[in-house]
């Protein structure tokens, strides 16, 4: 039997908390768990959208990947390293593999530095000019993600939304990476450009063999350019799995609250899942399954036990609705769970 090859990024019980201090002696009184216990494995060459609602812990995780923020506990692995309590060096080393595009390319760009500057200024930090001025290779960077070459003099204010989202692209790329972190990369760009610049990140994909992590809340931009999606709800991964079998057929009920959110163009009418209240801090979070205070078809066990992680094929999904039903349900042609017992059919509903 042939060995399956190792992932490029593989993730194992991920914890990031930050601690809440107090008092006059600035104590530690508690944890705001933002990342609690995930675990994600990526292939070279792959997208992984992740998608979840503001305060999930989407952009924490990313920040976590590329040691901006420190785990408290868990696995990162990549190229098969393990990248938690390697030393700096060595870190450094491996750092130049693994790039971040960042959300506002406002804040993001230094206001002082010209494009020149932003884009090589890691090129001469690891010494990769190889022989080459800046100039040359600021032009040839600037040229790959479709800005003028004579725009290397430039400063971030002079270049319009989208032309920075594409510098900040260059300079992510200028380090030749293997893994990228799209930190909703078009959440700030005009709907006109945000094809544009998705269509650059696809193209780039192809040609350099990229893997990205594409953080997002926009379902639409993610079904355009990911392979497989995650859904993040409170510091967990609650669902994974293909990007047609989390957006066409979900299993959580938070996933298909989700779905069901976006708004559909014609005449056709969707059920819609209605959620009540607002999610809960990460600070205190709820006992048992993160989502039953929200959600319409919680059962008594939802709210003293975490549901364990169950998976039909490639899809994976931590719900009791699912767990107490698996034995029991059968995979549809279209991977639906439609097993005896099981009603997908939310309790609040609308029409949208």
């Amino acid at each position: 039997m042939p060995t399956m090859p190792e992932p490029l990024l593989a993730i194992k019980d991920l914890r990031v908390w930050f601690p809440i201090r107090k008092g006059v002696l600035n104590r530690v009184a508690g944890h705001v768990r933002a990342v609690d216990g995930v675990s994600l494995a990526m292939a070279k060459g792959e997208t992984l959208g992740l998608v979840g609602e503001s305060g999930c812990g989407k952009t924490t995780l990313g920040r976590a990947i590329l040691g901006l923020e420190h785990a408290r506990s868990g696995s990162i692995r990549f190229a098969g390293q393990e990248l938690n309590g390697m030393a700096e060096k060595e870190h450094r080393l491996l750092r130049r593999r693994c790039q971040m595009i960042f959300q506002d390319p406002y804040s993001s760009l230094n206001p002082r530095m010209t494009a020149m500057d932003l884009i090589t200024e890691g090129l001469a930090y690891h010494g990769l000019l190889a022989g080459r001025s800046r100039e040359e290779a600021a032009a040839e960077l600037m040229h790959e993600v479709g800005l003028d070459r004579d725009g290397i003099f430039r400063y971030p204010h002079e270049f319009s939304g989208g032309q920075r989202q594409r510098l900040s692209i260059a300079r992510a790329l200028s380090l030749q990476p293997d893994f990228i972190v799209c930190d909703e990369p078009v959440s700030a760009l005009d709907v006109s450009v945000q094809a544009q610049v998705i269509n650059l990140l696809l193209d780039l994909r192809a040609k350099h063999q990229l893997s990205y992590l594409f953080i997002s809340h926009d379902l639409s931009v993610v079904r355009l350019i990911a392979q497989r999606v995650a859904v993040m709800y409170l510091g967990h991964i609650i669902e994974c799995g293909s990007c047609a079998d989390i957006l066409d057929a979900p299993l959580h009920p938070y996933t298909q609250a989700l779905i069901s959110a976006v708004p559909t163009p014609g005449k056709d009418r969707r059920q819609r899942t209605v959620l009540t209240g607002e999610m809960p801090s990460p600070a205190a979070p709820p006992p048992g399954c993160p989502f039953h205070p929200r959600c319409p078809q919680a059962m008594p066990i939802c709210r003293t036990t975490m549901p364990a992680e169950s998976s039909i094929g490639d899809h994976s999904v931590r719900c009791h609705l699912i767990t107490d039903n698996k034995n029991t349900a059968n995979t549809s042609t279209d991977g639906k769970a439609n097993g005896p017992g099981y009603d997908a059919t939310p309790v609040q509903q609308e029409k949208t």
